[in-house]
């Protein structure tokens, strides 16, 4: 779906939606991608911005339109119109926000309904905190889902390249693909401990899958005008 006088370009170019609770970050790590912020475009009646991020690999140059919320999001209800003809996507969750974690498969869910089986992958986002409450060996969905999982953060630039390096190989149906130049980023603006991230990620990638006899169910109410409570279970 383009938008109205969008450039057009030689080279492929992918739709890749980004989504998200809120305050997760989406925005922010685009706009690390200079270039990207210097030529987003608006769609109003979706209430998106579209920003064209460029990638030079070893096969010529790519480009991801990468669809943004900009904040109008709700969860599960975006409109079909965001995620039509998307080719790609990134779900980001906060890991100093628990919810937006739990919140992953509904958001999976809605990519799947609309475009089918198309790449994902999954950002962990300001993994530079000191309050993280969603650890590493915790992140479990992408091993059940068929995607990809990269823990980042988007104030610090780290591992900025790696979700769209996974995309644009699975895009490619090429592994060696790679990319021959770094994209142009905005300086960071915090630094973090690469040594403790990396161990952290060592411990996870060994950790077992949770059995399903382990996982608990969490009880919600809503009270109703009637002076009754509705009553669901959801299970973690």
């Amino acid at each position: 779906m383009a938008l109205p006088n969008q450039q057009t370009v030689d080279y492929p170019s992918f739709k890749l939606v980004i989504v998200g609770d809120g305050g997760t970050g989406k925005t922010t790590f685009v706009k690390r991608h200079l270039t990207g912020e210097f030529e987003k475009k608006y769609n109003s009646t979706i209430g998106v911005e579209v920003h064209p991020l460029d990638f030079f690999t070893n096969c010529g140059k790519i480009r991801f339109d990468c669809w943004d919320t900009v904040g109008q999001e709700k969860l599960g209800c975006l409109r079909d119109g965001y995620y039509i003809d998307a080719r790609c996507a990134i779900i980001m969750f906060d890991v100093t926000a628990h919810l937006t974690y739990k919140n992953v498969p509904i958001w999976h869910g809605d990519i799947r309904r609309v475009c089918g089986d198309i790449p994902i992958v999954l950002c962990g986002n300001k993994v530079d905190a000191q309050n993280r409450q969603v650890k590493a060996k915790q992140v479990t969905f992408h091993r059940d889902s068929n995607s990809e999982y990269y823990e980042i953060s988007a104030k610090s630039n780290y591992n900025f390249e790696k979700p769209f390096l996974y995309l644009a190989r699975k895009l490619a149906g090429d592994a060696n693909l790679h990319f021959v130049q770094s994209p142009a980023l905005a300086p960071p603006e915090v630094q973090i401990d690469l040594a403790a991230l990396q161990l952290e990620l060592e411990q996870a990638f060994n950790q077992p899958l949770p059995d399903a006899t382990t996982r608990t169910i969490e009880t919600f109410s809503i009270p109703l005008a009637s002076g009754e409570c509705l009553v669901y279970e959801k299970v973690c």
